[in-house]
């Protein structure tokens, strides 16, 4: 039995999407944050930048589409030197399995291999890496799904309701296999999924019945992750865009849903006005990270972690930390078990004032360093509250036991 959790997770986490997009002059580029923010050259000093801020646990992977080459075949050189080195500085990983992108030879989610394909690839890095224990095995599933199979953004780029629902199926499922390979490997092993936690508004009365819809939506990677039953509607969704009875009972038979951590994404941009004809325009923060976390709380009654947050402004960054950390605080002093909590990232981002739609090399001051490994106000900020509050925060684990 392994022991109580230990210490509360102060994190942080290199940004490692590479989703694919089209350019204008229609041609397809894969857009890798962790080459565009300097990662792949500066990846010592970065971890040391992570041992500067006191931060003990990393959201952190490598990616997905340079590692997986084929069917059993993978290329583990880069993986091997940078998690020896995490290792090393008794840096916790949280490992990011597949963030938002695939290999050239699967393509994107709507291959119906991908979720067994994903499922080898989770069980040859456990093996490989025996002594890990915290995983994220598919990053954000709701927004990946939607992003690329239902806004048209990324990867297959499409723009449909079945399409939507091919990739959620698709993501979910090899999230629920990776886990399950994962454990027969590594039986201790927690996965704390990060998802999008979003709101609809309903902006107009005849807004209602889209926002109700949406707000049901929102839920159904989680859903489906942790064998939840689902609303009607939802049900009815997806039988009538490609799932079936037997595809949605085997999420009911096969999650893992004891082995898991919710975690909790925040973000201004989070938060949705609803048009009556079911389009959308952004809200800002109207209810805030509190509310949203509540009613995921309420649902899924598991383990919480917020797992990112950050604000594209660096003048104002350290305000929303420090609001971001008193919604977890009132969180957790009203029974809810928080166990860690994220700024993400590491350092600054590159284009996603456009959510990497467009390949225009724009820095976004996002980071708690830039992109010159200058550390910015928010970084000072989180170092200064980890200082005070590490040792204070409760470690109670809500009756999920590992050791860190």
């Amino acid at each position: 039995m392994p022991r109580p959790l230990a210490q509360f997770m102060f994190a942080t986490g290199i940004e490692n999407s590479y989703p694919t997009i089209r350019l204008p002059d229609g041609s397809t580029h894969r857009v890798d944050e962790m080459e565009k923010c300097g990662h792949y050259e500066n990846w010592r000093v970065d971890f040391h930048l992570v041992c500067e801020m006191g931060i003990e646990f990393l959201r952190y992977g490598p990616p997905y589409y340079r590692t997986h080459l084929g069917p059993g075949k993978y290329d583990w050189g880069f993986a091997d030197e940078t998690f020896n080195e995490l290792r090393h500085l008794k840096i916790e990983p949280i490992v990011d399995l597949c963030h938002f992108g695939f290999p050239d030879w699967i393509g994107s989610a709507q291959d119906p291999d991908f979720p067994e394909l994903f499922a080898a690839y989770a069980r040859a890095f456990a093996e490989r890496f025996r002594y890990l224990r915290l995983f994220t095995p598919i990053n954000e599933i709701y927004i990946a799904a939607k992003f690329s199979a239902l806004f048209g953004w990324w990867n297959e780029r499409l723009t449909s309701d079945k399409t939507f629902v091919t990739a959620l199926h698709h993501l979910c499922k090899a999230n629920v296999m990776a886990m399950r390979a994962i454990l027969e490997v590594t039986p201790s092993a927690i996965f704390i999924q990060s998802e999008s936690s979003e709101y609809f508004h309903a902006e107009e009365p005849s807004s209602l019945h889209h926002a109700r819809r949406l707000n049901e939506e929102r839920f159904l990677s989680l859903d489906l992750t942790y064998g939840m039953d689902l609303d009607v509607t939802m049900y009815e969704y997806l039988l009538d865009n490609g799932m079936t009875r037997e595809d949605y009972h085997w999420f009911r038979s096969h999650h893992v849903k004891k082995n898991c951590v919710m975690g909790n994404d925040y973000y201004i941009t989070n938060e949705h006005l609803v048009k009556p004809d079911g389009n959308t325009d952004p809200a800002g923060e109207i209810y805030g990270y509190y509310v949203i976390t509540k009613q995921y709380f309420d649902r899924y009654q598991l383990p919480v972690m917020h797992t990112e947050t950050n604000l594209a402004d660096a003048e104002r960054a350290p305000a929303w930390l420090k609001k971001e950390w008193a919604n977890m605080l009132r969180l957790k002093s009203d029974g809810v078990p928080i166990l860690g909590f994220t700024w993400y990232s590491l350092t600054d981002q590159v284009d996603w004032d456009t959510a990497l739609r467009e390949n225009n090399g724009r820095v976004n001051p996002l980071g708690l360093y830039d992109l010159n490994r200058k550390i910015r106000p928010v970084g000072e900020a989180y170092k200064r509250l980890i200082q005070m509050w590490r040792g204070i925060m409760p470690t109670s684990s809500y009756g999920l036991r590992v050791n860190l």
